[in-house]
């Protein structure tokens, strides 16, 4: 049994900021971890646009804002070592932030995975980890069910709600997983319309009305009958999901009534079957959310402590780093679609 001492950093569709997680992770034939620290850095209101709008730039203007993103995350990790007084660090291990996923055209784009990274925070750095399966035929995500296979095997399936749900679970001896819908990506963008940043446990929708012919609509998406592998991304929500919400004539409150009221449908049609499930991510923590998926499902809901809920996927990557790091698998085939199972991620020296 090794320990490993690491910082896991991972930025999400959400934009809520930049999680960091410092753990010791132990490895083996199991694995288990201990979080020591963690917190999140909120971005700039600059970066949440730039970032927001990545996608839509010229290929030449992402490499430029990912010069500079790498800056601003290498000081948010030195501000985080500092800040908690950490000497004792193998290495960092980082997602970065996605700014284009089209695995259909072999593409996939995670800005702050530059070797500068390692320079500026003169640690080791393993990232970049979705890359490569897409190379090699995969979505390039999932990634997080390896982490759900060997630190939380104690649940039928693991649900992340974060900018977009999704699911892994084990089934006839493999690890399958998907993204399930749009969440908090969608959610937040019609609350800040009314000036609040989230909608606070579900409140704004809960008090206003769920559109009928909006919600069948959205449930009638070709995404939810395709079959897996499959993920979503910000490509297909402005081309498939928010041209419907636009074209509604809904005002916001009844617009994420009606979204609340789906995204429960389709978890609760990805729960079926499951009697155990660990729900985590920042939509864990919306409760007419959970209330309503509650009522749609016969499945036990489990969320753990605020530090799992928030910082799982962090939590996730440091795992990720260690399974490269011993040169073992961290990306599965049964997942992604790639055509094999693979041992994925840049490792960048000081």
């Amino acid at each position: 049994m090794e320990v490993y001492s690491v910082i896991g950093v991972m930025s999400g569709t959400s934009l809520d900021g930049l999680d960091l997680v410092y753990c010791s992770i132990k490895a083996g034939v199991s694995f288990s971890f201990e979080i020591h620290t963690a917190l999140t850095y909120e971005y700039t209101n600059e970066w949440k646009h730039q970032l927001a709008n990545a996608h839509t730039l010229p290929l030449e203007r992402i490499k430029a804002i990912d010069v500079n993103y790498t800056q601003i995350l290498s000081e948010f990790i030195n501000r985080f070592i500092d800040e908690h007084q950490i000497t004792n660090l193998d290495f960092i291990a980082s997602h970065g932030h996605t700014v284009l996923h089209q695995p259909e055209k072999k593409l996939t784009y995670q800005i702050g995975n530059l070797p500068e990274l390692a320079k500026l925070t003169g640690c080791n750095v393993i990232c970049d980890f979705r890359v490569q399966d897409v190379e090699l035929g995969g979505q390039g995500a999932p990634l997080v069910p390896i982490g759900d296979r060997l630190l939380f095997s104690e649940y039928d399936a693991c649900v992340n709600l974060g900018g977009f749900a999704n699911i892994s679970y084990e089934s006839n001896g493999k690890r399958l997983a998907f993204d399930i819908c749009p969440v908090n990506k969608v959610l937040n963008r019609y609350a800040e319309l009314l000036g609040q940043d989230y909608d606070e446990g579900g409140r704004i929708a809960k008090a206003s009305v769920v559109n009928s012919k909006l919600l069948s609509e959205l449930n009638t998406l070709q995404y939810y009958s395709s079959p897996g592998p499959k993920s979503l991304g910000i490509e297909w929500l402005e081309a498939e999901f928010l041209p419907l919400l636009d074209q509604s004539g809904l005002k916001s409150e009844e617009i994420m009534a009606t979204c609340t009221q789906h995204f429960a449908h389709q978890i609760a049609i990805a729960l079926q079957g499951k009697k155990k499930v660990l729900f985590t991510g920042g939509g864990s923590f919306n409760s007419y959310l959970m209330q309503l998926i509650t009522e749609q499902s016969s499945t036990e809901l489990i969320i753990p402590n605020p530090e799992v809920v928030n910082y799982k996927e962090a939590l996730i990557f440091a795992l990720l780093g260690v399974l490269r790091e011993r040169n073992e698998i961290n990306v599965l085939a049964s997942v992604t679609g790639a055509s094999h199972d693979h041992s994925s991620g840049e490792v960048f020296l000081p």
